[in-house]
C-alpha cells in the first residue's frame, strides 16, 4: 500500500449508466417493466422514454444507473420479457458519472 492508497476505501469502476434503444411489445406494460428493472440488484433508477409505438411494438429509451451494471445480465433480463436491444447508446463507467459535453462544433 502506497501513500495514494492509504487508508481509501475501494471505490467501484465498473459500468453506472447504460443508455438503451429497446423494441418491446406493448405487454409487459412501461411501468411494469420500469419496476421490474428497478428491482434488480445494483440498480438505482431507470427511466424510460416512449419513442416510437406501432401495431404491435414499442421503441423505447431505456436510460440505467446504478454501481457496477452488468450488462449482459441486463440483456438476459430484457429478453425475459421479449425486449430486444438495437444499440446501446450510451455508457459510463469508473469511479464517477460523467455527463457528455457540448462543444460549438455541435
Amino acid at each position: 500500500m502506497n501513500k495514494h492508497t492509504s487508508g481509501l476505501k475501494p471505490m467501484s469502476i465498473g459500468i453506472k449508466r447504460l443508455v438503451l434503444d429497446v423494441l418491446k411489445p406493448h405487454n409487459p406494460s412501461l411501468p411494469y417493466l420500469a419496476n421490474q428493472i428497478a428491482k434488480i440488484q445494483g440498480i438505482n433508477g431507470v427511466n424510460i422514454s416512449l419513442i416510437e409505438m406501432d401495431k404491435e411494438t414499442q421503441s423505447i429509451k431505456m436510460t440505467i444507473e446504478g454501481e457496477n451494471l452488468i450488462f449482459d445480465d441486463l440483456k438476459e433480463k430484457l429478453e425475459e420479457w421479449n425486449c430486444a436491444i438495437h444499440s446501446v447508446d450510451q455508457v459510463v463507467a469508473g469511479k464517477s458519472i460523467i455527463e457528455e459535453v457540448r462543444t460549438h462544433q455541435e
